[in-house]
């Protein structure tokens, strides 16, 4: 082989071996955006999103990542929009944020639906897989994991809510129907405004109590307001997340990392949230009975006020399921129900 052949083979295999190596690069590169409403510093980023991604980036061995956008690309209630449409890749948020477009989910949000949230995030997962992933409503993302709250409890300015007596006539922030129709259901006036605004509703006397998860009222800095917390056994009421993909993006991964990503999501990542809700809680309880705030239980005559509207809810979401594409209402919640149990035995 002369001089000359062997510099025109090396040559083209030079350029064989750039091809690959870019193509590589290439493949390495795939960007998925993320658009969240919270700070990075809040734990639902720090130590749930921000963890997750990192296992995402572990798991496609870093063909795939995920990187978190410098600001939400639009309010919380349009964050599933956000990823339908492909203006962000993946997005979470709330499915109360959205209650008549997702009713299928209400059954999750009605009293005494759990109070350990890794149970009740990977019941709703199992749900979801089993009964509600190819309604209507769900089309054009694709479900990467779900979460609970954890049960959300009466927190009082000024008063302990032991009685229905305490709840007639006084103002709560609330969010979302269902709590609605509890408060009104039991004689108080609700106000709607979100999570956020709670603390400015307090200072200016536009309301006596709120509506929370027990971490939230340390995490939006309430504790300093809401002193008088009243803990209904599985919890007053829940609210339901989700975290999804944007279908088309989903379906030009390949199936190597799909499988990949699943591992890391699904019921694990549902796992995941409703373990750092759990940590959380009992976090934000401890701090606020070190702080010297007041816990007390609700009296018989309250009890049996939240079960009697559980049942009414139930009863009447049942009846409604088909009109918004549940055929068996009682299914869905036995099944979710059957699974909660299993997860806590």
């Amino acid at each position: 082989m002369n001089r000359k052949h062997f510099l025109k083979q090396s040559l083209v295999a030079l350029t064989m071996l750039g091809c690959v190596a870019a193509s590589a690069v290439a493949q390495a590169q795939t960007t998925l955006t993320m658009s969240s409403w919270v700070p990075p510093t809040h734990f639902l980023s720090k130590d749930i999103l921000q963890p997750w991604m990192a296992e995402v980036e572990k798991a496609t061995e870093g063909r795939v990542t995920i990187k978190m956008l410098p600001k939400a690309v639009g309010s919380p209630p349009q964050h599933w929009e956000l990823a339908r449409k492909g203006v962000a890749d993946i997005t979470w948020g709330n499915f109360t944020y959205e209650p008549e477009r997702f009713q299928m989910m209400w059954f999750a949000e009605m009293p005494m639906m759990g109070s350990n949230t890794e149970a009740t995030s990977v019941a709703l997962w199992r749900t979801y897989q089993k009964y509600l992933a190819q309604n209507e409503v769900a089309k054009g993302v694709v479900m990467l994991g779900v979460g609970m709250l954890g049960g959300g409890q009466f927190n009082h300015g000024s008063k302990a809510i032991v009685t229905p007596e305490d709840l007639a006539g006084q103002k709560v922030r609330m969010g979302g129907p269902i709590q609605k129709r509890i408060l009104e259901d039991m004689g108080a006036v609700p106000v709607s405004a979100p999570a956020t605004k709670a603390y400015e509703l307090l200072e200016g006397g536009v309301i006596d109590a709120s509506l929370h998860g027990l971490e939230s009222v340390v995490n939006f800095r309430l504790d300093g307001k809401l002193k008088y917390h009243t803990i209904v056994p599985e919890g007053l009421y829940d609210a339901t997340f989700f975290v999804v993909i944007n279908e088309g993006k989903w379906n030009s991964l390949s199936a190597a990392d799909q499988k990949a990503i699943m591992r890391v999501s699904g019921e694990s990542l549902s796992r995941h949230w409703g373990q750092e809700f759990d940590k959380q809680m009992k976090s934000a309880e401890a701090k606020m009975r070190a702080d010297g705030h007041t816990f007390n239980a609700p009296n018989p005559a309250l009890q049996k006020m939240v079960t009697g509207i559980r049942s009414a809810l139930l009863k009447e979401w049942y009846a409604k399921a088909p009109s918004f594409g549940v055929k068996d209402g009682q299914a869905v919640v036995k099944y979710y129900e059957d699974q909660y149990k299993s997860l806590t035995k």
